[in-house]
């Protein structure tokens, strides 16, 4: 089963928005939540237990649930207002502050788990190799099998399927292979289905 990021997600009511990313517990490999954005709410995203995933392919994913059930799964993100104490604007060269205050979006990731998103950079032990495009998931204890590196250029793009058993550590948003340019370059591309392609 994938777990494709950036992917339609639809209820068992009809679409509800699309994956932005995947929660995972880095100690078992094990994908927890994924991620979805809300169709209709501009910029509110839920962590949603991989459990209510019913099937999957590179574009779509369905889920056992309603929307209605889906908005009252908990938050990934929340907003704070932070303001500014200072009395007005105050300008720092080069640098200001805002007048009011500002808005910073905090994840709510779970204690102990890591969060992935399509396009997180992807390390080799001898620099950068490309991105992360998707997971392949074991359907049955939801363990991470592969990781789908995109690699190459926008005109030529290439996935490559590299084991999990290559991943060196997950740090940052980054991921830091055990393998060199060389034996990632070795490794079968695999041909993946898009909606533009």
């Amino acid at each position: 089963m994938d777990v494709p990021i950036n992917a339609k997600v639809v209820c068992k009511d009809g679409d509800c928005g699309r994956s932005i990313g995947a929660v995972l517990n880095p100690i078992n490999d094990q994908v927890t939540h994924m991620v979805v954005r809300e169709k209709d709410v501009y910029l509110l995203s839920r962590l949603v237990p991989v459990e209510l995933i019913q099937g999957s392919d590179p574009d779509l994913i369905r889920l056992s649930c309603t929307r209605a059930e889906l908005e009252q799964m908990e938050k990934f993100s929340e907003s704070e207002f932070i303001p500014n104490d200072l009395g007005g604007t105050m300008y720092l060269q080069p640098y200001s502050v805002p007048a009011t205050g500002i808005i910073l979006e905090r994840e709510k990731i779970p204690p102990g788990e890591l969060a992935v998103r399509r396009g997180s950079p992807v390390e080799a032990c001898d620099g950068y190799v490309g991105t992360v495009d998707e997971f392949i998931v074991e359907p049955e204890q939801y363990h991470i099998t592969h990781l789908v590196l995109r690699k190459g250029h926008l005109w030529d793009p290439r996935d490559v399927t590299i084991p999990v058993r290559q991943i060196d550590r997950i740090a940052e948003r980054t991921v830091y292979l055990k393998l060199n340019k060389t034996q990632i370059g070795a490794l079968p591309a695999i041909k993946v289905k898009r909606r533009w392609s």
